[in-house]
């Protein structure tokens, strides 16, 4: 394939996993890409991209409609979507979205004007990077994090680099190995044809925030390993949003607390959380005693009016003067750019992770699932935050773990200074915009050179 001269456009298309944690960052990527002149076409499903903001120009959104599967609920089309039970159902839908997206490859690759010099994948796209190394076209993919890498694929290889996970986190993962069930395939089986198939690993991270998993993630992968940095959200037009935002209720609400006093609590939109847990988390900062703002975030309420049923009977007449929990959608980036907001307590999603670093908060950390544990376990070494205390075998926490590590991050002392301190050494690197813009560029041109060592081979 001929990439043209070295100033000239790439066409790009991005395929994302079908969860909001990975469509916005990708969209993110997308923009960015754009913004050099690039061309992007970024496939998604119609209901996920409505979610999405307006793209920027030159990013072109490419609906590809995802397959019936009988039992999943019509429009489960982000994660978000899929009950509990139903999550097998929406792979073998995803999996359904391979034809569609082998005719869409097939068009584009039929004129010279359209065809695309790249496509980047998501983990799990094993049949899009298989359409790629049909027509010729390099495929990078996607994983979430070089920690996770690590983690999950060196359970055969030899490394005293992190430590072991807790029991209960290996036991949680095991179903990521399994082939039974309704789609047919492990996510691991996934994960392993996607790297077969790709050219490079391009990994949202960077050096300066996991060091000690590059080296190891590439060992492992026997692929190159493309660090596209944090691709972080702008400070500045978080604190402008909230500023402009003020009306909104969660802001007003901590335009009356003192600075640095509050401590916001979001555990993502698809946290399962079961509600003796969410007793014990609300219990816990209760018991803390310091001011909180709780996005309680459940897949099927839609109104800002908190179900009594899934908090503990009192709690919220009791903690009237200490806290707000709202089930409504609320603007994260404007309640983290507030001055009140001191501390977060997060479950350690990539995203999460670095809009609160962004600000340079201390961390409670409640991973549950996912890249979420190696991502707590890299910020508790770096003496960012404090994990909640868990049981080793079920993981199970308590109100008085939540307790302890909400007051140590949150409560005046010499913890939390030391806390801060490793949030500020860890802001730097998040809020480094010209460190992450130099990622992208470095990207571009580690796509170019593999694109034209293929047209000579």
């Amino acid at each position: 394939m001929d990439a043209g001269p070295s100033s000239s456009p790439l066409r790009i298309v991005i395929v994302p996993w079908l969860a909001l944690g990975h469509l916005l960052p990708c969209l993110e990527l997308a923009e960015r890409l754009a913004s050099r002149g690039h061309r992007v076409s970024y496939v998604s499903t119609p209901r996920n991209l409505a979610r999405l903001p307006p793209p920027a120009p030159r990013v072109d959104l490419v609906a590809l409609p995802l397959p019936r599967v009988d039992g999943l609920p019509d429009g489960a089309e982000s994660t978000n979507d899929v009950p509990e039970g139903q999550r097998e159902l929406h792979w073998r839908a995803f999996d359904g979205l391979a034809v569609p997206f082998a005719e869409f490859l097939a068009a584009a690759c039929a004129g010279q004007a359209t065809r695309p010099h790249w496509i980047i994948a998501d983990t799990f796209h094993h049949w899009a990077a298989a359409a790629a190394l049909e027509h010729l076209v390099p495929c990078a993919m996607l994983p979430p994090t070089a920690a996770l890498i690590a983690t999950v694929l060196s359970h055969s290889q030899p490394s005293d680099r992190a430590r072991a996970p807790p029991r209960y986190e290996q036991e949680g993962r095991q179903p990521i190995y399994c082939n039974h069930g309704v789609s047919g395939m492990s996510i691991m089986q996934r994960l392993l044809l996607t790297k077969e198939r790709c050219t490079v690993v391009a990994i949202r991270s960077c050096v300066e925030w996991e060091p000690e998993s590059f080296p190891l993630a590439k060992t492992i992968l026997g692929k190159p390993v493309v660090p596209l940095g944090l691709l972080p959200p702008s400070a500045d037009a978080a604190r402008c949003a909230a500023a402009n935002g003020a009306e909104h209720a969660t802001v007003r609400w901590l335009d009356a607390q003192p600075p640095g006093s509050v401590l916001y609590v979001a555990l993502g939109s698809e946290v399962p959380l079961r509600v003796e847990q969410v007793h014990e988390l609300a219990l816990g900062l209760e018991l803390a005693g310091t001011r909180f703002l709780w996005a309680l975030r459940k897949a099927s309420s839609a109104g800002a009016a908190v179900d009594t049923d899934i908090l503990p009977p009192g709690f919220q007449e009791r903690t009237r003067g200490q806290g707000l929990v709202t089930t409504a959608w609320v603007p994260q980036m404007s309640i983290l750019a507030h001055a009140a907001v001191g501390g977060f307590l997060t479950h350690c999603g990539r995203s999460s992770l670095i809009e609160g670093l962004l600000f340079g908060h201390p961390l409670v950390m409640l991973p549950i699932f996912g890249d979420q544990g190696p991502n707590a376990r890299q910020m508790e070494a770096k003496k960012v935050g404090l994990q909640v205390a868990r049981d080793e075998d079920d993981g199970s926490f308590d109100r008085h773990g939540v307790a302890v590590a909400v007051r140590a991050i949150m409560a005046e002392g010499e913890a939390r200074r030391g806390f801060l301190a490793g949030a500020g050494r860890m802001q730097e690197v998040v809020a480094d915009t010209e460190r992450h813009e130099r990622y992208i560029d470095e990207f571009v041109q580690q796509l170019r050179s593999y694109s034209a060592a293929g047209a000579t081979n």
